[in-house]
């Protein structure tokens, strides 16, 4: 584990980039992760591929783990840096689903960031702005704020899994030759214990549940997506409307939703009114 001010000091410190620097060292580290997988990673390599001593790299980085959390928040920040699909949609929903795709593209890119995510590890600054820009795109739904969060960490969470999946079905078939579809298809011996216990499993079977399955990225983020529009459809169902402009009214202070969300649409109202009467 690395340590997490250390790791604190690294991410969000000024970065020299003259000579032998931790910039320098954070981006041969991703080449090789990329070309060679993370385990390939290490500080002999590293010191090899620049043309220093190890000593020289530890001057700057002090092990493997923090090197890590530099990599993972290097290559985070190809998303800011490059306009993408997120940046043209419109509308929460596509705005979201935009953001998850940029994310899935950004581990198939690297695969290893599968490989290297851990729940205390301290964020970097484009590891933050990712994170914020995803907040932004739900907080316009009007959720209150700590479902904010989830719905963003929901989304976030389901494109790691799914990642990680992949990640790991693609390193079985580099390391055996043999693609998941091939091993499944070769495993007669494990269907032939799937009998009649299994009685829904193999009418699923015959009915071919198997033939073409959905893609999972594509069918788990539909399905994600359509849950966070759920909730916010049941948010807005209890939401009263302004009675001069139709914005939702928030509750008053002693519980009951207000008639006008706010003084200017209250004297708007009531100038309306006034002059209803006054035609009468």
């Amino acid at each position: 584990m690395p340590d997490p001010e250390r790791s604190t000091d690294l991410l969000w410190g000024e970065r020299p980039r003259r000579g032998l620097s931790l910039g320098r060292i954070v981006r041969a580290a991703v080449e090789l992760a990329d070309t060679e997988g993370v385990a390939a990673v290490s500080m002999r390599r590293l010191a090899e591929r620049l043309g220093y001593t190890t000593m020289a790299l530890y001057r700057h980085v002090p092990g493997k783990a923090e090197l890590l959390a530099l990599m993972r928040d290097e290559v985070l920040g190809e998303s800011a840096a490059e306009p993408g699909a997120v940046r043209r949609a419109t509308g929460w929903r596509a705005e979201l689903e935009a953001w998850a795709r940029e994310g899935m593209a950004l581990h198939e890119r690297h695969p290893w960031l599968a490989e290297t995510g851990d729940a205390r590890q301290v964020p970097g600054p484009n590891a933050v702005a990712g994170f914020e820009h995803g907040l932004s795109i739900v907080a316009q739904t009007g959720l209150p704020p700590a479902q904010v969060v989830a719905a963003v960490n929901l989304v976030g969470g389901f494109v790691e899994s799914t990642a990680r999946q992949a990640a790991a079905a693609a390193r079985a078939q580099e390391r055996t030759g043999v693609s998941d579809e091939e091993w499944w298809s070769g495993r007669d011996s494990l269907f032939a214990h799937l009998d009649h216990r299994y009685p829904t499993l193999n009418r699923l079977y015959r009915e071919g549940a198997y033939d073409a399955p959905p893609d999972p990225f594509e069918f788990g983020l539909q399905r994600v997506l359509d849950g966070v529009e759920a909730l916010i459809c049941d948010e807005r169902r209890d939401e009263k409307e302004c009675g001069a402009c139709g914005r939702p009214v928030a509750v008053g202070p002693a519980g009951r939703p207000r008639e006008y969300c706010s003084r200017a649409c209250q004297q708007r109202a009531y100038r309306k009114r006034r002059g209803e009467a006054t035609k009468g």
